[in-house]
């Protein structure tokens, strides 16, 4: 009988060697048997807020890129602050990052479908491509099966800013195993939303203590700009990052800094970077490279150190772990 136990134990080995390379790895699909209905779920949410508000794009894309740039994609930006502790979301530059709700609200009805089993981190990123698609942008299939994280703490926060140079910029994405090339599309996503004046305010009036606008920038939109933001120190207002399409994720972002129309300073530098400059000039003349790479570039920044298999936890609730 030894030898029955021996091809019992081989047929068990060869059972397991079949199954795919990706089992507790990213996948496409990796709901399909533990919660079929996941995707559709929060498709359903997001079609429904984007009918209220189109700016849930823009704040959905930022809630990802935030949450990935910080431990990874692993929704460690959804965690309240508790007792001592000031989470991600309490640092000033996620003071601004919205949308906290309609993850809420999704995860309650996943809960209520599938107890414990989509995590807050693949909530993020379906309901961001999602989003995407519905701005006009590219439809592509995001790998699922991240696990959410344990630890979010506001000092661990250093994300790109809006002054940054070229340099810095690539500096920061490369840390994060992003090349230039996936920068300058990644930041393609200014294509959609706003960004408060206090943000390039110094462009408008005192560029780099000049005591002058940025000479970079075009000058009727320094004037449209200035009549915007206004004077008052008490009050912030927004202003479209793109201001043709400013609802459509399209390459009309690139057409407009290389016409000296970027709002923020890292994206006119764009333009103006030999390093950055000749990949701009062709995503603005392609809108279809635009959207395949965009795509690409969105898959790449979803798999940053993500926690797979048995590391991290699935929450109950988006806000506290379990």
């Amino acid at each position: 009988m030894k030898w029955l136990k021996q091809m019992k134990v081989s047929l068990v080995f060869v059972l397991l060697s079949q199954l795919p390379l990706s089992f507790a790895k990213l996948r496409v699909g990796f709901y399909k048997t533990s919660c079929p209905q996941a995707e559709t779920i929060v498709q359903q949410a997001v079609q429904a807020r984007f009918g209220v508000d189109k700016s849930v794009t823009a704040a959905l894309l930022r809630m990802h890129f935030h949450d990935c740039f910080v431990r990874g994609c692993d929704a460690s930006i959804l965690l309240d602050s508790i007792g001592n502790n000031q989470a991600e979301k309490a640092s000033g530059p996620n003071l601004t990052v919205r949308e906290f709700e309609l993850i809420d609200q999704i995860k309650s009805q996943l809960e209520a479908a599938c107890p414990q089993t989509v995590s807050c981190a693949d909530i993020v990123t379906l309901a961001t491509r999602d989003a995407v698609a519905l701005a006009g942008g590219p439809q592509y299939n995001a790998p699922t099966g991240r696990r959410d994280g344990l630890v979010s703490r506001a000092s661990e926060v250093n994300v790109p800013g809006p002054t940054f140079t070229v340099s810095q910029a690539r500096q920061a994405f490369g840390a994060r195993g992003l090349t230039l090339n996936d920068m300058v599309v990644l930041l393609g996503g200014h294509s959609v939303g706003v960004a408060h004046c206090s943000f390039f305010q110094d462009r408008l009036s005192n560029f780099l203590g000049t005591g002058g606008p940025d000479p970079t920038m075009d000058q009727n939109l320094v004037s449209t700009l200035k009549g915007t933001c206004g004077s008052n120190p008490n009050v912030d207002p927004t202003a479209f990052l793109d201001q043709n399409t400013s609802f459509v994720l399209d390459n009309q972002y690139y057409n407009q800094i290389l016409n000296n129309k970027g709002l923020l300073q890292i994206d006119q530098e764009l333009a103006l970077d030999k390093s950055s400059s000749k990949m701009v000039s062709n995503l603005a003349a392609n809108n279809a490279l635009f959207g395949q790479s965009f795509a690409k570039a969105m898959i790449k920044m979803g798999n940053i150190q993500v926690l797979e298999g048995n590391a991290g936890e699935i929450r109950k609730n988006c806000r506290v772990v379990n």
